[in-house]
Order: structure tokens, then sequence, then C-alpha cells
């Protein structure tokens, strides 16, 4: 206080007298570099901090926060899956919970000065309850049985509760863009009037003058099921739908630190929806006022798949994505209908489904499936020796076929007579019946034996019609006795 009069009586010596800087210092005994600085600064003296101050409580933590940013710069770490300041505090809090105790602004405080960031600046956005969602795809690491996999993260948030959906894909293709919104609908329990996007190429065919868009026909196709309209941002603009962009970072950033390893993509999305609803649970107010303003589900789902015709080879396969899918070997040189979802594939013969298998996302990669092969195998029994669908099969079988080739020359056709099983029982019943019999030899008469023995029910599998002009003694029934021994038909 009494330095603030000080100066005001040395500017008005000064600017008002007349007194000349050497007078001032002499009259007041001040220094004249003291004088100066009045003359030049007439606000309210402020403390400067000339030594940094001590930091007792974060003094311990320093190191362990640094050993985790410099972990952030390690070659390999996923750019957009990197600590945040929120992220160390409940790391540090999870880790340390009883040595631990700062608060998570003075955590921000030093990680920022760690860092030495600028910040960057957003316009808040906002809409009614029910009017506006926004969608997104982000890339994300996570570890399968201890592999290392890319995923794309579907982000769909509803602007005004600002409630997530999240959902992970092996692929940002169409397939899984439709999927996402369909899940997402699906989760939120209703509809919102308009959906924003930047420009996905999935989506988008061509970009127009202003906010006009050639949109691919499936999403138009999607918006005419689920009556949404869409709003593309202007390219190169995706904070304009800044809400969603923050929350792919932010999943991100509280699911995906540290990776998270686990056993399947099944098992990830099942934790991502459960921190959805958590995040849901913390706006539940404004949720409540949200689910209220959306547009009803329609009765039944839209079907999320392209589709293609294919023509099925003489190796009983189709080509779709650069990999290819068996199909049962009736159908070699027709023509079917492929449909691709985001996680499965199947061929139609007209209507009907004819095969299903996961979809692959790799490249030339060929998946087979027993039952396709078996009408061929019932009367080209060898081919089984070195078949590629037989070589897939588990251990046992692999076993069990060494030993039924190496016991005599046409050992191969017992081995068969135990794969036609498959025709008629599950394949986790027959390999569960070869396991429990234990035996070095095993013929299908024990394992059918087996079967019957343990109450399982002979559903298995339905031949499809196609196939019964196959039979098993199609050429030489005298010579196929001891294989069709024991086999059900």
């Amino acid at each position: 206080m009494y330095e603030m009069v000080d100066k005001e009586y040395i500017r008005k010596c000064r600017f008002v007298y007349g007194w000349s800087i050497r007078e001032i210092s002499r009259q007041c005994r001040i220094s004249r570099q003291t004088v100066r600085k009045f003359l030049e600064d007439s606000e309210i003296p402020s403390y400067r901090l000339t030594k940094p101050r001590p930091r007792p409580v974060m003094e311990k933590w320093l190191p362990v926060i640094e050993a985790w940013l410099k972990q952030d710069e390690a070659p390999g770490v996923p750019q957009k899956q990197k600590h945040t300041s929120a992220r160390i505090h409940e790391r540090l809090k999870e880790e340390y919970p009883d040595e631990f105790d700062a608060a998570e602004s003075t955590v921000r405080h030093w990680v920022a000065k760690l860092r030495n960031r600028p910040k960057e600046a957003f316009i808040p956005l906002t809409a009614d309850a029910g009017e506006l969602a926004e969608a997104d795809f982000g890339k994300a690491v996570i570890k399968i049985n201890g592999v290392s996999t890319d995923v794309s993260l579907f982000v769909m948030r509803l602007r005004n509760s600002g409630v997530p959906f999240v959902r992970a894909f092996r692929t940002e293709k169409l397939e899984a863009f439709l999927e996402g919104h369909r899940l997402a609908f699906e989760w939120f329990g209703g509809i919102p009037a308009d959906v924003r996007y930047d420009n996905p190429k999935t989506a988008v065919t061509k970009i127009l003058a202003g906010p006009m868009r050639e949109e691919h026909e499936l999403l138009s196709s999607l918006r005419a099921h689920y009556l949404f309209d869409s709003d593309f941002c202007r390219p190169g603009e995706g904070h304009e739908k800044g809400g969603v962009e923050h929350d792919v970072g932010y999943v991100r950033r509280h699911t995906c630190v540290p990776v998270p390893d686990v056993p399947d993509l099944e098992t990830f999305n099942t934790m991502l929806l459960d921190w959805c609803t958590k995040q849901r649970n913390k706006n539940w107010s404004l949720w409540e006022q949200e689910r209220a303003a959306l547009r009803a589900l329609p009765v039944h789902p839209h079907r999320c798949a392209t589709t293609r015709p294919v023509v099925v080879n003489k190796l009983c396969l189709v080509n779709f994505d650069n990999n290819r899918y068996s199909v049962p070997s009736a159908y070699v040189g027709k023509t079917l209908l492929l449909r691709a979802y985001a996680e499965k594939i199947e061929v139609l013969d007209r209507e009907r489904v004819v095969a299903t298998h996961t979809r692959c996302h790799s490249r030339k990669e060929t998946i087979l499936e027993l039952e396709h092969y078996l009408p061929v195998l019932a009367y080209k029994p060898h081919a089984a020796t070195h078949a590629a669908v037989v070589r897939q099969l588990p251990e046992v079988y692999q076993r069990i076929r060494r030993r039924m080739t190496n016991s005599r020359p046409d050992g191969y056709k017992d081995f068969v007579a135990i794969l036609l099983l498959h025709r008629v029982f599950s394949s986790q019943d027959i390999l569960t019946a070869i396991e429990e019999i234990g035996a070095d030899i095993v013929t299908a008469e024990q394992v059918r034996a087996r079967l019957l023995q343990t109450g399982t029910p002979s559903s298995a599998l339905t031949v499809p019609d196609e196939l019964q002009h196959f039979r098993l003694m199609k050429q030489n029934p005298a010579r196929y006795d001891s294989l069709a021994k024991g086999v059900v038909h």
C-alpha cells in the first residue's frame, strides 16, 4: 500500500511539478533506477516470482510422470493413445492409492510444464434434445491374445446430452459404417433428427458446391430406413463436429491407455459398452430429455450389408475382397449372391443362405468349411490325405489321419468315415467323443456309438436338398463297404 502511495507521489512530482529524476531521487531517498521504474509503470505493484516455488507434493511424482511421458514417445506407441493429464492422475490414484493425494489440477499444471504445449481454441456448439448426433471413425491399437491389432472405433455422440456410443470394428469400410449406425440407434433406443459427418469416402462419393454432397446409395438407403437427415462439415473442417472429434480421442485415452489385451474383439466391445453406460449415467437428466425427443425405431432393423454376384469355381470357392471363401460343392460353376457385413460373409442361392463365414480382413486368405467338401470326400476319399480343409482341423484329427493312413494302404477310407459323421453330428460333439475315447486308432463306429451313448442329439447339420444326389457308394458299392460301416445316412 505504501509503495503505491510512493509511486503516485513520485509520478506527480515528475509529470505535474516537473521535477527531475535526480531531484526526486534525492528528495525521496530512493535510487534513480527505482524512480524510472515507477515512472514507466503506473500499475499496482505485484509480486514477481524470482525463484521456482517449492513443490513438496509433486516432487516425488514428477519422475514417474516424466517416465510415462517418455514411454509415450517410444517407437510403436499409437500417436492417439498417449497419456493425458487426466489419465496420468487416474493412474497415480489407481497405482499408488495410499501415497498419492494431489489434485488433478496440480497434475495438469505440471504435465503442461513438462510438455510445454500451446493450447488450442474451440467454439462451443449445442443442439436441442434429439436434434443432432455426430458420427466419426478413429483408429486405435489393442492386443488380441497378446498380438497388436489395429481396430477402427465408430463413435456416435448425441450433441445435447453428450452421450456417446462406441463400437470397434476391424475395418472402416461401408459395411462397418452402416452397422455402426444401426447398433448406435438401437443402443440409444431412438433416432436423432440429423447426423453430422465430415466427408468419409465410404459415405460421400463426390463433394459438390457448399453443403451439397453425392452420397453413397447405401447411405441414402440407411437414411430412408431410419428417416434421419445427413449433414456434412466443410472439407478439412472436421472441428465443426468437434464433440465427436473429441470423443474419439477421449475413448482412446480412457479405454485404450495402457493398451488393453483381450481374448477377442467382442470382449473389447463389451468393455466399450460398459464405458458408454457409465458416461450415460453421468449425464442422466440430460439423457432422459434427449431419449424422450428421439424418433422411434422402425419395426425391422436395416440390413447393413453390401451385395454382389459371385461365381463358384471348381475348388468350391468364391472370391471377395482379395480372399476366398468355401461354399457347398453342389454349387460349383453356379452364380450366387454374396452379402458382406462388417464381420461376416453370407453366400445365398436366391434368398436361401448356403454358406456363412466370419469375414477375413487380411488378404489372400482361404477360409474353408469341412461340411462344404464332405460330399466330394465321400466319393474321392483319397483326397482327405492332403485336403487343405482337413489339414486345418484340430490336431487330434491329424493324429488319427496319420495313424489310419499309415496302418494300411486304404486307411484313408476309415478316416473319411469319421469325417462323414459331421453330416449328422456337430463338430464339437464329434471332437469331444474322439477325445473321450482316447484310443490310438478310433473308428467311425466307435465315435458314433459314443455319441449315441452320451445322448448327443443328432441334428446337428441339415444337408441341403442339392446335395442329396451325392451318395457314399456312388461308383462301386462293394468297394466302399468298409467305409460306409457305421456311418449314419
